[in-house]
């Protein structure tokens, strides 16, 4: 029986320790919704509201779900920081 192999880290891969800030490239991602849409700015962007509604109210059937103590009191935010 050999032992089990190793496999050294990918330095290509993306590090969650030292993230890339280059990756995604927000501009590119902006092309990639619109290249989708056929360029169709205005379908682009009801389908980024329509993808932002359904996640809502996913986050709002898993804080019912949840108990206070498996999140030890934490509450989802429905509003963003401001940038």
């Amino acid at each position: 029986m050999q032992p089990a192999k190793i496999p050294k880290p990918d330095p290509a891969w993306p590090n969650p320790a030292r993230p890339d800030p280059t990756w995604p490239d927000p501009a590119w991602e902006v092309e990639a919704v619109l290249a989708w849409h056929d360029d169709n700015a205005k379908a682009a962007i009801r389908s980024l509201l329509d993808d932002c509604k359904h996640l809502r109210q996913q986050l709002a059937l898993a804080e019912r779900a949840m108990s206070r103590g498996m999140t030890r009191g934490w509450r989802p935010r429905y509003k963003r920081d401001a940038l």
